[in-house]
């Protein structure tokens, strides 16, 4: 796994249907980009929950945009009229994280766009979800697309949700996932047993471990914390590993919980 790095050179609009604001942004590369800013929400911790769950995605042979690293300079969007958008924007400046932008993607429908799951890869969809602990794969808000007639998954920004108050890592990996309730593919997914064997088989703790030294030093460091950049690597570096090991734990929850779909 490589990440590029880039400097964003054009701003273009705000994708106000996002939560925490991302821009349509151009980089040096000619390629358009959706721009999860530093400056926004939960800042870094975003942006690394982004970065780990996209790339675990990808690791899982899941269609995902490719991630690319954007420097953001003082003069990027400095036309853009709207008080707010400019002081996160200010409030961005640095090293931010951009989506390969999917032209003309539609949001994924399980009501209509059937065909393009099936409930084996349903089941590996909400058991990477309940891995990761990403709480942001709703019905409401589904994250998924359909783009060029295939399935494409965005938006990590909600995994790891430990990390906001830095629960202890053995509480945190043994942690069920109640939320996956809320999965909008666990009514699909009938085959979740089948789905924890190829998921555990698919990604290997060095795998994990990759994917956690790609994370800048920079979003690791906190003003004022105690905590030192590499504790917080070696957290993330822990939390993914063990929650790995104990993956029994949020598949039989999910099971529970699918159960309870199909009864009422």
């Amino acid at each position: 796994m490589e990440l590029r790095r880039q400097k964003l050179t054009r701003y273009i609009v705000p994708l106000r249907e996002g939560g925490s604001l991302p821009a349509l942004g151009e980089a040096d590369d000619g390629f358009r980009y959706a721009v999860k800013m530093l400056g926004a929400g939960h800042g870094s911790k975003s942006l690394i929950s982004e970065l780990v769950g996209g790339l675990v995605a990808k690791a899982f042979k899941f269609r995902t945009p490719e991630l690319v690293l954007l420097d953001l300079d003082h003069l990027f969007g400095i036309t853009e009229p709207d008080q707010e958008i400019q002081e996160l924007l200010r409030k961005s400046e640095g090293l931010n994280l951009g989506l390969h932008f999917l032209d003309r993607a539609v949001t994924f429908d399980p009501a209509v766009n059937a065909e393009a799951i099936d409930p084996l890869t349903a089941s590996k969809i909400v058991w990477m979800d309940a891995f990761l602990t990403n709480v942001d794969r709703t019905r409401l808000n589904p994250n998924m697309m359909m783009w060029n007639n295939e399935l494409w998954l965005i938006d990590h920004g909600a995994s790891l949700y430990f990390h906001h108050s830095w629960r202890p890592v053995e509480e945190a990996a043994a942690d069920p996932f109640p939320f996956i309730r809320t999965h909008a593919l666990l009514p699909y997914a009938s085959r979740l047993e089948e789905a924890d064997k190829l998921m555990r088989q698919a990604i290997t703790p060095r795998t994990l471990s990759k994917i956690v030294e790609m994370i800048p030093e920079e979003w690791l460091t906190e003003p004022d914390s105690e905590i030192s950049a590499s504790e917080r690597r070696e957290t993330y570096r822990r939390f993914l590993t063990e929650r790995l090991a104990k993956s029994e734990i949020f598949t039989r929850r999910a099971i529970e919980e699918r159960a309870k779909l199909t009864k009422a």
